[in-house]
């Protein structure tokens, strides 16, 4: 049976979040872990048993041999991370609950890969033998260099037959939302599966759905459909996945996705949340499509995967989902009540 090996690209940080529910105000001591949409997405797959590879540049020093351990430890291949640079970018999270909303700080202004160029990465060396390649919109917000270097990457991808992914992701600290539309359309053709949540495609290309309020609690299957159709008819997709997240409370969201393909949309089952933390949802949803695309699993099944992926992950301390595959598909396919295994 064939290993799959999977290339992502984007950066990784070092998290800081008080805690337990603390506020930032309260907090005497911080938890540090390392994470990044790219980076979880490479993890989960990892977890998944796919030779999963993961490629950005983190400075030379020991906080940056961390970033790069916390990788190594899940089973992500690190031989192709590039070693220069200042400093490692940080980020702060306070979890949220009831009606206190989560925040997050980010502190990653002369990070190592936010100043990387385009020499530092041979893509065609990197992407030898890959079948997958997966960025996110955040990488090329980060300015300098990094939309060139994405264009490069995606460039060498197509020259090799490698599939893309990239999940819109956009971040309004990082980018105003012209500047997004204008980066990412020039992106765009060479992805072959778009991921996005109720708002990117409205933030970034201005595409919007029908009849919705995400804050009030209003989702509408059909807006979501001619959203993923107007998307795939201006860009050429050959698939959008779209998170459709309802939100009671900071502590309790209901969760689906849709994936549409061929002109066809696929509805997941929804599950109710109770929410230890929310942060890397979308990046376990992004791994949960990609493992189940590549091993020719139906788009009805891809959907149910990658959505139950992402339920557990809203389960887990951290970024990082630390789900195998058995356990995702227990979930897929069982009731999601939670009862213990023995």
């Amino acid at each position: 049976m064939k290993r799959f090996r999977t290339v992502a690209f984007g950066e990784i940080m070092m998290r800081l979040n008080p805690e337990g529910y603390k506020r930032f105000v309260q907090a005497e001591r911080f938890e540090a872990s390392y994470a990044g949409g790219e980076a979880n997405a490479a993890v989960s797959l990892a977890n998944y048993g796919l030779d999963s590879a993961y490629v950005t540049k983190l400075p030379a020093h020991e906080i940056g041999q961390c970033a790069l351990n916390s990788l190594r430890r899940f089973g992500v291949d690190t031989s192709l991370i590039v070693r220069g640079g200042d400093r490692l970018g940080v980020y702060f999270v306070e979890k949220g609950a009831s009606q206190r909303p989560s925040k997050v700080i980010y502190d990653r202004a002369h990070s190592a890969i936010a100043e990387a160029k385009r020499e530092d990465f041979d893509w065609e060396k990197i992407l030898s033998g890959a079948d997958w390649f997966h960025f996110t919109g955040i990488t090329p917000a980060l300015g300098g260099e990094l939309p060139g270097i994405c264009l490069d990457a995606l460039k060498a991808a197509k020259k090799l037959g490698i599939r893309v992914s990239c999940d819109l992701n956009y971040r309004k600290k990082l980018w105003t939302r012209e500047k997004a539309g204008e980066v990412m359309a020039a992106l765009m053709p060479y992805v072959d599966l778009c991921i996005a949540n109720e708002e990117d495609a409205a933030d970034v290309f201005g595409i919007r759905a029908d009849n919705t309020d995400i804050n009030g609690g209003k989702l509408d299957r059909e807006g979501y459909v001619s959203v993923a159709k107007k998307l795939t008819e201006r860009f050429g997709f050959k698939s959008v996945a779209i998170t459709l997240r309802t939100s009671i409370s900071a502590s309790d969201n209901d969760w689906a996705g849709m994936l549409y393909t061929d002109g066809k949309a696929f509805f997941s089952k929804s599950y109710h949340l109770h929410i230890v933390d929310r942060v890397g949802g979308g990046d376990s949803f992004g791994g949960g499509l990609i493992y189940s695309l590549l091993n020719g699993k139906t788009p009805q099944e891809t959907i149910e995967f990658a959505v139950a992926a992402s339920a557990l992950k809203h389960s887990v301390e951290q970024d990082f989902n630390m789900m195998s595959v058995s356990e995702v598909e227990n979930l897929a396919l069982g009731s999601g009540a939670g009862r213990i295994q023995r």
